[in-house]
């Protein structure tokens, strides 16, 4: 059977998929994979698919990693990482078993009453996975709930330190604010408890997909909160980032007052990082789509990022492999690759751009963006987006594809992307300066 393929963003290879998982640089590959439903696209029991690239630009599809096989977790493989210990691929992941099952639809459960297990399977190869034989619980469901709470506590992610192997997970307390529960381990498989961690004031209610990990300017804490942003709209939930302070021993942290979003189309959640095989810090994001492209498929990923720090703002630039790409100069979108084209352009005060619908323009000071003509059907989403004030200049690298557009702005000061639907090829323009269009060297 044929593997399916994707250039620049990584997509559904059918049905439906969500958070990133496992994102690593593994014997000369990079493994990305994925909360994954193959039979519907729509939200399921969760499996883990998996994609692999040379080059974080062209991606392979290699079919469902893990699926449900033990009782802790009946009910979905949920999110985790990957690290590598002696040549070996080790998956951590968050097993979900059910309390009740919806009679009408087995991959429901009634009142979002379930417990969480954290759990391990090791590769020799990083393709091949015992599912039946494989799994260990490392951490079972917590059932104290001064500790965390026996259903929201998930999304293991390992790493390194000086001496040891740390992991953090993501959880509540019992008075419903976010927390981190850090575990430590020799061997990477029997972990102890090291320290709980959350702000003093609510910052969303559970803290899902937490991420923390070194830069050259420091300390970087990614995370995504539920119910962070409550405005109406139809997702509540949102990936934010901020400089923080980590002392290992401890396994304590300083937490910024200030925070970013991750992204400020407010799409990306739940984005996980790894190094990339020059020691850059790179991430990955799922973009939310609240509708199946074509009735077939629904989900895909942003374009891979270089995380960096500097002083106290997070920068989010296009990792190199995916810049390089874009060398073919064009005249116009219809002459583009069909894997999209790139728009390079400085974007004044009062101007604006519409790409086939999808209007982009500056206000005091602040990137907007409109997308209600390219997004009808869905207006209980947010549909006009803005960055905060920028600073750095005003040049735009515009990232464009049939159903997703990302805006990276001042090589990376903030980043706003959003899905579309229905985008069309014609482009108009009010600007004083000139306009660049690039797509993928044909060579």
């Amino acid at each position: 059977m044929d593997m399916k393929t994707d250039r620049i963003h990584l997509k559904a290879p059918g049905n439906w998929i969500n958070d990133p998982n496992g994102f690593i640089y593994y014997k000369g590959m990079y493994h990305l994979f994925y909360q994954y439903f193959p039979y519907a696209p729509q939200w399921g029991t969760m499996h883990w698919g998996h994609a692999v690239s040379r080059d974080l630009v062209n991606w392979e599809h290699y079919g469902i990693a893990l699926f449900p096989t033990k009782y802790e977790d009946q009910n979905g493989c949920f999110s985790g990482s990957a690290v590598e210990n002696d040549g070996k691929l080790y998956l951590y992941y968050t097993g979900v078993h059910y309390d009740e099952i919806d009679s009408d639809n087995i991959h429901k459960c009634p009142e979002n009453k379930f417990e969480s297990a954290q759990m391990m399977i090791c590769s020799k190869d990083g393709f091949s996975f015992d599912n039946f034989n494989g799994k260990k619980v490392i951490i079972p469901a917590v059932m104290d709930k001064k500790i965390a709470d026996r259903t929201h506590t998930r999304d293991p992610k390992v790493w390194h330190g000086k001496d040891a192997w740390y992991m953090v997970i993501g959880s509540k307390t019992e008075d419903d604010r976010g927390q981190l529960l850090f575990y430590r381990s020799k061997d990477l498989m029997e972990w102890e408890l090291a320290n709980r961690v959350s702000k003093e004031t609510t910052f969303g209610w559970m803290w899902e997909c937490p991420d923390l990990f070194k830069t050259e300017g420091g300390n970087v804490l990614v995370l995504s909160p539920m119910g962070i942003l409550k405005d109406g709209k139809r997702e509540e939930n949102h990936a934010v980032c901020m400089p923080v302070g980590f002392d290992e021993d401890t396994c304590t942290v300083e937490f910024s007052e200030n925070f970013q979003f991750v992204d400020y189309g407010l799409d990306l959640y739940a984005p996980q990082s790894t190094i990339d095989e020059d020691g850059r810090r790179v991430l990955i994001g799922w973009m939310r789509m609240p509708e199946a492209v074509d009735g077939n498929w629904n989900g895909m990923f942003c374009i891979p990022r270089v995380v960096e720090r500097k002083n106290t703002h997070i920068y989010f630039r296009v990792h190199p492999s995916i810049e390089q790409m874009y060398t073919c100069r064009i005249n116009s979108p219809i002459e583009a690759d069909e894997v999209g084209y790139k728009l390079v352009l400085d974007l004044k005060e009062g101007e604006m751009l519409d790409i086939g619908g999808y209007k982009i323009y500056r206000k005091e000071n602040r990137i907007c963006t409109d997308r209600t003509d390219v997004f009808a059907g869905h207006m209980d989403c947010r549909v006009k987006l803005e960055t905060p004030e920028i600073n750095e200049g005003y040049h735009l690298d515009i990232y464009v594809e049939k159903n997703l557009i990302e805006i990276f702005i001042n090589n990376g000061e903030y980043v706003l992307s959003n899905v579309v639907y229905n985008l069309g090829e014609e482009l108009y323009t009010e600007l004083s300066g000139g306009l660049q269009i690039y797509t993928l060297d044909k060579k």
